[in-house]
């Protein structure tokens, strides 16, 4: 049987519900591995006509939210967390190379905070990974990528502070 935005989210809900915490994205993050796997969710959720950034699901009583992203070409983001919440990172095409930070001096809304680059890994079509909250990383794109991604909270709605290379 194959997913539909609707089991998808559903099953999130179920897992966050008994687990909310990093136990639990583990267990989504599994799921989302299963999701890429779906070859007609992939091409019915992450088509070409799809922006970079849209939100399939926004769930009503947890908050996470389930997105598709589609980039078209390269493209880099600085090391970032996502404030207070959490995310999983599902690659559905293309390669993104990621890299982890530590946090060397902590950013304020005055200041970026330092980090240093620990890690670089590559995630691969059907591979996902949970950025718990403070978790620094970091995607680059050297070309077309399609991933399924879940926010614990809208990140668009969060404050986040801005970091750079010490």
């Amino acid at each position: 049987m194959g997913y539909t935005i609707e089991l998808f989210a559903s099953e999130c809900r179920r897992l966050l519900s008994a687990e909310p915490g990093p136990a639990g994205r583990e267990k989504v993050c599994a799921v989302v591995q299963d999701v890429l796997k779906d070859k007609v969710f992939v091409a019915e959720h992450l088509r070409d006509d799809v922006p970079e950034r849209k939100i399939l699901h926004e769930d009503p009583e947890l908050g996470f939210c389930i997105l598709a992203h589609v980039h078209h070409g390269a493209k880099t983001s600085p090391p970032h967390d996502h404030g207070p919440t959490w995310a999983i990172y599902g690659q559905a095409a293309g390669e993104t190379m990621m890299s982890d930070f530590e946090e060397l001096s902590p950013a304020s809304e005055a200041a970026p905070g330092k980090v240093r680059r620990v890690r670089d890994y590559k995630l691969t079509p059907g591979m996902a990974h949970v950025y718990n909250e403070g978790q620094l990383h970091a995607p680059r794109r050297d070309g077309p990528t399609r991933l399924i991604r879940i926010e614990g909270s809208n990140v668009e709605r969060i404050k986040r502070l801005k970091y750079e290379l010490a």
